[in-house]
């Protein structure tokens, strides 16, 4: 005869199938709770890898730039960060000699641009391929009015008048004397400068009579100093080539740079600054 279940059987047995019933519910609750969680924050489950990718897009970048640049890329570093947030630029401007000097000494930097192909030439070891950005010309610096009436090259060869132009070895001193000696006229400097900067400074100055500068420089101070335009057949062409140094820490952002330097934005910034195209 077959025992029937006591009322303690029965108590036990109903107790364990209710814990069930509810631990199948929180775990089903659980689910849909996640479930509900990704719906609300689709990105939540990849915070932290788009967090990761974020960090992997800032870079802050030193460009070694000629002294000629350094206006037109105060309006270029606005733009360029504008449009990459991750990026900050930071320009060392110098003559071009000694940003060259610069980089031989392995000063820390990503991209160096000059004034000349020839000081870029020389730094083949240690720069990627260059690519000519802009181009530009020179002209005759005076005072305000013109106070000495000069007027053309030769003008320049007056020993009344106190002449100051950039040494030799930077590109704008060089360009200077190629000038100068195409039209076989010696000019006699009250003194040699650094960089196209110095020589504007002088004239703006008053500490000298004339300079020879480029037209970007010159119209820089349009109320303190006039430019006296070199006619073509006359007058040599600047040409300004940009490279990535190969000790970059940055190379990808690097590249992205100066890749833009030579984009329509980029090349409309420099052009308005009276630079021409490449």
């Amino acid at each position: 005869m077959s025992s029937l279940p006591t009322a303690r059987t029965l108590r036990r047995a109903t107790t364990g199938v209710f814990a069930s019933a509810l631990l199948v519910g929180a775990l089903a609750a659980c689910g849909d709770d996640h479930e509900t969680a990704e719906k609300r924050d689709p990105g939540s489950t990849s915070s932290s890898s788009a967090k990761d990718v974020k960090e992997s897009e800032k870079a802050d970048l030193t460009v070694l730039a000629a002294s000629s640049l350094t206006d037109v890329f105060g309006e270029a570093k606005k733009t360029y960060e504008k449009e990459h947030p991750g990026i900050t630029l930071k320009f060392s401007f110098a003559g071009s000699q000694e940003l060259a000097a610069q980089v031989r000494q392995g000063a820390p930097a990503d991209a160096i641009v000059t004034a000349d192909t020839k000081t870029m030439d020389g730094l083949k070891g240690e720069t990627g391929t260059p690519a000519v950005i802009a181009k530009n010309r020179l002209v005759i610096a005076v005072g305000d009015g013109n106070p000495e009436k000069v007027d053309n090259l030769k003008d320049l060869t007056d020993p009344k008048l106190k002449v100051v132009l950039a040494a030799k070895e930077v590109p704008v001193g060089n360009y200077s004397r190629q000038v100068l000696d195409k039209q076989h006229l010696k000019v006699k400097a009250v003194s040699e400068e650094p960089n196209v900067r110095a020589v504007l400074s002088k004239v703006q100055l008053g500490e000298a009579d004339a300079g020879i500068v480029y037209k970007t420089d010159a119209a820089t101070v349009p109320d303190k100093v006039d430019a006296i335009d070199i006619p073509d057949a006359q007058n040599a062409v600047a040409s300004y080539p940009a490279a990535a140094l190969k000790g970059s820490k940055h190379a990808e952002a690097t590249a992205d740079f100066l890749t833009w330097l030579s984009g329509s934005e980029a090349q409309s910034i420099l052009q308005h600054a009276g630079f021409q195209q490449p």
